[in-house]
């Protein structure tokens, strides 16, 4: 079975553990029966919690049958990946998170996903990954029977701000990272392995997955605010949701200065590549220049030699008393003129 965790609550306090679902929704559908209270907020509130992870296509069907769930969002439960989200079918509210994880070991950040329905009497919560502490958050919301008795929303403001609470430690990680980037471009020792280049991508795609975890979850939020203000829910609830919301610009302001910052470092990182391809052209271009002068010098002389390897007959040099040293003089002079010449151009 996939339930993590199912819960009973009235007025804010778990009065039962059922093992299964069908116990469960017996059990719901006995108590709304006997007391009509049991759906006004207060010390008579009932509320059924149902934590799932990973369900199964039987369990899945089981709840959203009971609880009347609609299909499209059953079908994305099924899916998965899918964007954050707050979407309000008739009186259930199906709520897409994102919640993220920074992992120190390997300096990279890992995304969950969390689904979930919030009705007039139950809560259920399906998550994908192992990084949604919803376990923490029932803690949290069971220490509060105030704050659960106040309904279904009262859950989903603690996994919301959970799940935004998390965010910065991401933040303050990917901040980190980025701060080594820029140290790394403004040091002295080149990036001659591209190093540096990949760590800016990687971090480039990893700022660009959390601002997509986060930013629809902006205005989202906001319109639900306005929805609380006009059905008049709990005062404090709203308070506490808004203070979500002021957290939840903070973080988005800052993946966009992330973003403008990975941005600055690609352009400077282009630069420097630039600069270090044409270094090395200029280094090539000397090299061949020294190159070719050494096989001018050399090769003025074994023209003068390779003109006596000839064997002709009359060869009015080869008469000459002074024919041999001049041809050596000859050699000598050519290659000196040659050496002073790409000297002064400082070829050599």
């Amino acid at each position: 079975m996939s339930i993590v965790d199912n819960a009973v609550y009235r007025g804010g306090q778990r009065i039962a553990t059922p093992a299964t679902l069908e116990e469960t929704y017996r059990l719901l559908d006995r108590l709304l029966a006997e007391d009509p209270r049991c759906a006004e907020p207060g010390e008579h509130r009932v509320l059924v919690w149902i934590g799932l992870h990973r369900p199964s296509d039987r369990e899945l069907d089981s709840v959203a049958r009971h609880f009347d769930l609609h299909s499209l969002a059953v079908e994305d439960i099924r899916q998965a990946e899918q964007r954050p989200k707050l979407d309000r079918y008739g009186q259930t509210l199906f709520t897409v998170l994102r919640p993220a994880v920074y992992q120190d070991a390997t300096e990279t950040v890992d995304f969950g996903e969390i689904h979930i329905f919030t009705g007039e009497h139950f809560v259920i919560t399906v998550r994908h990954s192992e990084h949604a502490r919803v376990g923490r958050v029932r803690e949290r919301v069971e220490s509060e029977p105030r704050l659960l008795s106040t309904g279904a929303e009262a859950v989903l403001y603690a996994v919301l701000d959970q799940t935004v609470d998390d965010y910065f430690p991401v933040v303050e990680g990917l901040e980190n990272d980025i701060d080594e980037i820029s140290d790394a471009l403004v040091s002295a020792t080149a990036d001659r392995d591209g190093l540096v280049s990949q760590r800016i991508y990687q971090l480039t795609r990893e700022v660009s997955a959390f601002h997509r975890a986060v930013a629809p979850l902006h205005m989202e939020l906001h319109q639900f605010l306005e929805e609380l203000g006009q059905d008049g829910t709990d005062l404090e609830l709203r308070h506490g949701l808004r203070d979500v919301l002021d957290h939840l610009i903070v973080v988005d302001n800052k993946i966009e200065s992330f973003q403008a910052s990975l941005t600055n470092a690609l352009m400077l990182d282009s630069t420097l590549l630039a600069a270090r391809q044409n270094e090395a052209a200029i280094e090539q271009n000397e090299q061949m220049k020294r190159i070719s002068s050494w096989a001018a010098i050399l090769f003025a002389p074994s023209i003068i030699g390779s003109v006596y390897g000839m064997n002709f007959h009359r060869m009015p040099e080869l008469s000459w008393t002074w024919g041999y040293p001049m041809s050596l003089g000859l050699m000598l002079l050519t290659g000196v003129s040659l050496y002073t010449v790409f000297k002064l151009k400082k070829w050599l």
